[in-house]
């Protein structure tokens, strides 16, 4: 079988949801993938950060292998151990209280969203359900999520959209301070806008918001499906704001290629859901939580976040070589790639697929999310691919 073969299967019964590239995968191993044509690329993508590991990484596979051979799922009627394990890990990890799982990022933000409406109710009456979110923002594809998100472009089609949000500049924290009445229960944050083009907000602001919710008595959470599990140099992001927010949502790198969301709750609203308030048929899947435990026990440790960090700085200074790269954006390896202005980002995203590099888009930009454990070989080998790319549009 080859790509057209793959990709006329495709277009026949899957629906056309997708801008997809012309390319079909068929095997990978770390950070190398192969199509139907026997072609090979360098992944600069990873899934959009989702294969943490790269490809088919051997504690990952043993993990899943194994714990499928046992027991690949029950319910939530019943207690396993592989949940149990994650999030005892994740709890000892992060500092917080609890853990909730669902099965993606917009699941675990759908619950972050209800966890915090049900506390200000609660606690304020049944008027403060509000939750303030960033321009620019990009919080998940439900309807809900959707209407989180702080963009217009996602306002559309789906009328009615949920109710209760409201949006303010980023790094603007007069325009939030006013934002706040007795009917806003939290302010919810990306510390790196992703899909609004790899744009970290300043640490000042990050930290005047966790000051003013502290002050008005109101919920932080922040959504870290694509800032965490090391991402970004640290654990999670938030280490380098030096914030601690009540509720943190994670989901892409934590499966290492595999679907999962949580939700890591502090003291303040780890028993705001009780049984019967949220669940999820798959969360907590034993096959699922079993490849994330063998994820965190690969990044989780001081030298693979130092490893990540020395990466990020070396990718960072090998990228600005390039003339017709402007500036870099984003943290440790979530970077974005402003280029000259004649340039158009998806064009040459394509250009380089074409030329055996797997790179994604972000708004103008190009986008670099490699696997964690990418070589400095794989490094080097994509990035001379994207400069002869960009040499040739000279």
């Amino acid at each position: 079988m080859a790509n057209k073969d793959v990709i006329e299967k495709d277009k026949s019964y899957i629906a056309h949801t997708y801008n997809r590239f012309n390319v079909a995968l068929k095997t990978g191993y770390g950070s190398r993938v192969i199509d139907f044509d026997g072609k090979s690329y360098i992944d600069f993508g990873s899934g959009i950060g989702t294969n943490a590991l790269g490809f088919c990484n051997e504690q990952w596979l043993e993990a899943v292998i194994s714990q499928a051979q046992q027991l690949q799922h029950t319910s939530n009627l019943f207690y396993t151990l592989p949940d149990a394990k994650l999030a005892e890990m994740l709890c000892k990890i992060t500092g917080y209280s609890n853990v909730f799982f669902g099965n993606s990022g917009a699941e675990a933000n759908e619950g972050a969203i209800k966890i915090a409406r049900k506390h200000g109710i609660e606690t304020k009456g049944k008027n403060c359900n509000k939750i303030i979110t960033l321009k620019n923002s990009f919080h998940g594809r439900t309807v809900t999520t959707l209407s989180a998100t702080g963009q217009d472009v996602f306002h559309q089609h789906f009328f009615p959209f949920t109710e209760g949000f409201l949006y303010v500049a980023a790094n603007d924290i007069q325009e939030l301070y006013n934002a706040i009445d007795n009917t806003v229960c939290a302010v919810m944050i990306e510390f790196v806008q992703g899909e609004g083009g790899v744009i970290a907000l300043s640490k000042e602001y990050v930290k005047a918001i966790e000051n003013i919710c502290k002050e008005k008595n109101i919920l932080l959470i922040a959504d870290e499906v694509q800032t965490g599990i090391g991402r970004t140099g640290t654990f999670l992001c938030c280490e380098q704001y030096e914030v601690f927010p009540n509720i943190i949502t994670l989901a892409k790198g934590l499966g290492g290629g595999l679907p999962i969301g949580a939700i890591l709750s502090d003291e303040t609203v780890k028993d705001v859901l009780q049984a019967g308030h949220h669940g999820s048929t798959f969360g907590g899947n034993p096959v699922v939580c079993a490849g994330a435990a063998a994820v965190l026990r690969q990044i989780a440790n001081s030298d693979s976040l130092s490893d990540i960090r020395q990466k990020a700085d070396y990718f960072r200074r090998e990228l600005l070589e390039i003339p017709e790269i402007i500036e870099i954006s984003g943290l440790g390896l979530m970077i974005g790639i402003s280029l000259s202005e004649e340039l158009n980002a998806a064009e040459i995203a394509a250009d380089c697929i074409d030329n055996g590099l797997l790179i994604l888009t972000a708004k103008n930009k190009l986008r670099i999310l490699p696997p964690l454990n990418i070589t400095y070989d794989e490094i080097n080998e994509g990035i001379h691919i994207l400069k002869a790319v960009l040499d040739g549009k000279k």
